[in-house]
């Protein structure tokens, strides 16, 4: 390296996708440079971890006044920002967006990113998911295929750690497991309850990012078994689930090659039109303000679908005035999220006297079982959902006793209630984007990122059926007081942004190549939630992982046969 200034490769974002890009590209030897717009933390600091809810302020409850000043869009559902994690989320008045139709931007600028408070369910696409586009004429078709990525999901199971159950369904491919958390009793009678009633539809363990089994081998990085406490969004200080904190930047830093930069915001990527490659990324220190110039052989856009696509539509230059790679014109659009807020629960009764040990932080997953085959096959929409779901004790909370009554009270055995949440697919609408309002700008000069996306029929429609389908498993599993509900939510509230900067097979309609190398500019990679060309049902981070791994590989590849 020549200077502070240079580097062999550099990477915007330290959540998920960041985190990995850096590993890799570390581990192989380049100098790399991590760029976060938010502050330093390290594994370890994380303030609320081992407070009971007696311990916090208010029993967790952030107070209305300081919801309304600062959290208006960020807890618009009004269950994400919490005493224990408020200080891992970004205040709207510091941090503005626009809104053509809502859309609910949830973040968090730190190291680490939303790995810290991410849902860790971690769930493989199939080829069901990667022809949908071609076999629905929907958008483009993915230049990839299950066969092109299910190495890489091997490869980054086995270092994330996932716990899982095997079940031979072609929708979520089976994976490198740890030992799945088990299904508690009811959730077990549900299990068998629903098979019997719909062999289609299987109730299993949630598959997620938690170490059952510990290998230190293995699992490199400050980590250790999950303890089953239930308190991952405050982070982990066991390590007991994957995030970039506790994992694959520490890996990274290992090999001496990392440099983190924390308080940069990137401005800009720079193009050089004689070599017709990006020649480095400009930031600002948030901090004293100061714009400095940083230099780099390849380039990994990883600062969430929103924020890369933002970095990108503001690179212009003489050679892309609309935006670095940006002659397919797709930049921004074919925005997607999860949908959800839909879903049903219920009383299940004859478990009174039935308990439970540990906090286990999953419960049960219902693969998508529509629209996967001939067999299943719907007239009123295309694609389809899953569910996220659990069983518990209902809470016994009597009126009118204390002390010594009320804890006996409170401790008497008591039915379950299940419940689940149905998660829809959303199509990759042209229509649906977010694009840069460079007549207004933000404390830090950029333009301001305007959102104008919305579900579309489709989505509504899947939604009726995501209900209904939902109280059938509830009925068939013996529930009683079973309320369904549907909710509409916003894109965005479920996290789960992608699109904006797709991949595909054709320049004149896509962003990205199969690698995730820019048609237009070969030195730049994104592998964020930007990269996707469809939503799935599937949670996607494991996905951005796999993909990630896979376009570091080649990358590395490229320049070592003198073409990068």
């Amino acid at each position: 390296m020549k200077n502070d200034k240079d580097f062999d490769a550099i990477v915007i974002g330290s959540g998920i996708s960041g985190g990995f890009a850096a590993m890799e590209l570390c581990t192989k030897g380049y100098k790399t440079l991590v760029l976060e717009r938010g502050r330093m933390v390290q594994h370890g600091e994380y303030p609320t971890a081992h407070m009971d809810t007696w311990d916090l302020p208010n029993l967790n409850k952030v107070p209305l006044a300081e919801k309304q000043q600062h959290y208006q869009k960020q807890d618009r559902l009004n269950w994400w920002v919490n005493e224990d994690n408020k200080h891992w989320i970004n205040k709207d008045d510091e941090n503005p967006y626009n809104e053509d139709q809502r859309f609910d931007w949830i973040r968090g600028y730190h190291v680490g990113g939303r790995s810290i408070m991410w849902g860790r369910q971690c769930y493989r696409w199939s080829d069901i998911d990667f022809s949908a586009n071609l076999n629905d004429g929907v958008a483009v078709d993915w230049p990839i295929r299950y066969a092109d990525i299910a190495p890489w999901y091997d490869y980054v199971e086995t270092f994330v750690g996932v716990a899982g159950q095997a079940e031979g369904l072609k929708q979520i491919p089976d994976g490198v497991f740890l030992k799945p958390f088990q299904l508690n009793c009811v959730e077990q009678k549900v299990r068998e309850a629903v098979a019997e009633r719909y062999p289609d539809r299987v109730v299993t363990p949630g598959r997620v990012a938690h170490l059952t089994e510990y290998n230190p081998e293995v699992h490199k990085g400050p980590r250790g078994q999950c303890q089953s406490r239930n308190r991952c969004w405050r982070g982990c200080p066991f390590g007991g689930y994957f995030s970039s904190l506790s994992s694959t930047l520490p890996v990274a830093k290992e090999t001496g090659n990392l440099t983190v930069r924390a308080d940069s915001i990137v401005m800009e990527i720079l193009y050089d039109a004689a070599t017709k490659k990006a020649s480095g990324v400009r930031i600002k220190d948030a901090n004293s303000g100061e714009v400095i110039d940083f230099k780099a052989r390849i380039i990994f856009c990883n600062a969430s679908t929103v924020a890369t696509a933002a970095i990108l539509l503001n690179s212009r230059s003489d050679s892309f005035p609309n935006g670095l790679g940006n002659t397919s014109g797709e930049l921004g659009h074919n925005l997607m999220d999860h949908h959800y807020g839909m879903g049903a629960s219920g009383t299940l009764p004859g478990h009174e006297d039935d308990y439970y040990q540990g906090r286990k932080p999953t419960g049960f997953y219902i693969p998508r079982f529509t629209n996967i085959d001939e067999q299943t096959k719907q007239k009123d929409y295309i694609r389809g959902f899953g569910y996220q779901g659990g069983a518990m004790r209902v809470q016994n909370n009597p009126q009118g006793l204390v002390g010594e009554e009320l804890k006996a009270e409170v401790f008497k055995p008591g039915p379950y209630q299940v419940g689940m949440t149905c998660f829809g697919e959303m199509l990759p609408y042209h229509e649906n984007r977010m694009y840069l309002d460079f007549n207004q700008r933000d404390q830090h000069g950029l333009p301001m990122v305007t959102f104008d996306a919305k579900l579309r029929d489709n989505e509504m429609k899947l939604r009726e059926h995501g209900v209904k389908c939902a109280v059938e498993m509830l009925e068939a599993a013996g529930c009683v007081d079973i309320k369904s509900y549907n909710s509409l939510t916003a894109p965005g509230a479920c996290i789960h942004e992608m699109g904006t900067a797709r991949m595909g097979r054709d320049p004149k309609t896509s962003v990205l190549n199969k690698w995730n190398q820019m048609h237009d500019v070969s030195n730049v990679f994104v592998t964020d939630g930007a990269c996707m060309t469809s939503s799935g049902t599937q949670n996607p981070s494991i996905t951005y992982m796999a993909l990630t791994a896979r376009a570091v590989d080649y990358a590395h590849k490229q320049i070592q046969q003198g073409k990068l």
